[in-house]
């Protein structure tokens, strides 16, 4: 079975490929690990620069719903979980990450690519952060700090589509690139990033970090375990 994530490392960049662009590369439990691993994995494999893209016409359709109807309460607690320590992962990674985004970002795919250090995005991306409508706290105080706390709480509470212009205008993308320019954004963050040396680069990263990842992670929990998180989620599909 072809891994839903493909992780390719040379001189010293990691690019960590969501690669299941027939489901729109929608969040899986075991892409969420993946993710999550490859992260984790980079600054001891050397990478001085983690990228994260994707395949398809689409960086992430967000939470996989496809095997929705035999999920639990408890399972889909579960999979909410292992997509926080995701983001929790690329927000505090030690080493610089880019993320290069295309097509629709939705809810968990939106979250992912605003986890990252600096974003860009083709002129025709957009973003979604629905999961406010079925009660899902994910990723607040992250999109909090990067867009302010007014404006993002406007954005949760609309749950309306952001287009990149917008995404610019109000921070939560560093900046608008055609994909095919991108090999120029990769080698200009790349040089930028090396100009100090990697353990430089980690205290910085460790001493400029604002960690709420123990709040974050209870606001979640608390958010997905009130009672009734599967029809919830069914009523929002149902009218979407």
């Amino acid at each position: 079975m072809t891994s839903p994530v493909r992780v390719e490392q040379t001189d010293g960049v990691c690019t960590i490929i969501l690669a299941r662009p027939e489901k729109a590369n929608a969040l899986s439990a075991e892409m969420a690990r993946g993710v999550l691993e490859a992260v984790e994995a980079a600054p001891a494999n050397g990478a001085r620069i983690v990228i994260i893209r994707a395949d398809g016409k689409h960086f992430s359709a967000g939470f996989d719903f496809g095997d929705f109807e035999a999920l639990t309460d408890g399972d889909l607690v579960l999979r909410f979980v292992e997509v926080e320590a995701m983001l929790q992962a690329v927000h505090y990674c030690p080493v610089p990450v880019l993320a290069l985004v295309q097509g629709r970002a939705v809810g968990a795919g939106a979250d992912l690519a605003s986890a990252a250090m600096r974003v860009i995005a083709t002129p025709e991306t957009s973003f979604f952060m629905p999961g406010p409508r079925f009660g899902v706290i994910l990723g607040t105080r992250r999109l909090a700090r990067r867009i302010g706390a007014g404006r993002a709480r406007a954005i949760q509470t609309e749950s309306r589509p952001i287009k990149a212009a917008e995404a610019v205008e109000i921070g939560l993308i560093d900046g608008v690139s055609a994909a095919d320019e991108w090999a120029v954004e990769i080698s200009v963050f790349t040089e930028k990033m090396q100009t100090l040396d990697a353990e430089t680069v980690a205290a910085l990263a460790e001493a400029i970090a604002i960690d709420t990842r123990d709040a974050d992670m209870a606001a979640l929990a608390r958010s997905v375990m009130r009672p009734g998180i599967k029809q919830r989620i069914a009523d929002f599909r149902q009218g979407a």
